[in-house]
């Protein structure tokens, strides 16, 4: 069975008073997303050890492989976006007491979480992602990954929060300046629910 472009769950203009517009949301996740996921479809046509497998199944096969490196891509970054979508909301921005509780135990203050996150999304050189994790050993870790790398792959931990910090998720809202469009998600567009719902 072929992958599928998941359906946003909000309107394409739903985020734009929070920082991300509608043309943002069309190119990233019409034509971005689906780009993946047409190339994720070609390469398990071909590949008949590819079929029947889950995107989780396909994402940990593939990667830290040289000659599966096109399939990772595309696999991880299917991955990446999915649970992306769900880490953006119209009201986003507020922490759930459970979480908030688990944030000050774990990097000693809300706005310590928010410092590390920022500086893993700053500190990403090029194209990746910066993410808020529940490691193994039961507490909150911050990481980033290049490209379309991510922590199922690497074995860093539960997902709970990822943002995207590739161009193409900021520029037309906010030009060259990823420090402020990372400021706005953790502010504006984080869906800190998701992230509670995960731990």
């Amino acid at each position: 069975m072929a992958f599928e472009l998941p359906s946003l769950p909000y309107s394409t203009n739903a985020l734009a008073e929070a920082g991300m517009c509608q043309e943002t949301l069309e190119l990233h996740h019409g034509k971005h997303h689906q780009a993946y996921v047409t190339a994720l479809n070609g390469f398990v046509e071909k590949n008949a050890d590819l079929q029947g497998k889950s995107l989780e199944e396909i994402v940990k096969l593939s990667y830290n492989k040289p000659d599966m490196a096109p399939v990772f891509n595309n696999a991880g970054q299917h991955w990446n976006h999915i649970l992306f979508w769900e880490n953006l909301a119209p009201t986003g921005g507020k922490i759930p007491g459970k979480l908030e509780t688990k944030l000050v135990e774990d990097f000693g203050s809300v706005d310590a979480f928010k410092d590390a996150f920022k500086a893993a999304g700053v500190g990403q050189f090029g194209s990746g992602w910066a993410w808020l994790v529940l490691a193994s050993d039961g507490k909150l870790k911050v990481t980033k990954t290049p490209n379309g790398s991510n922590p199922l792959a690497t074995g860093e931990g539960k997902v709970l929060l990822g943002l995207d910090v590739w161009e193409h998720s900021y520029y037309l809202d906010f030009r060259n300046r990823r420090p402020d469009y990372i400021t706005n998600y953790l502010n504006k567009l984080a869906n800190y629910e998701y992230a509670a719902a995960q731990l």
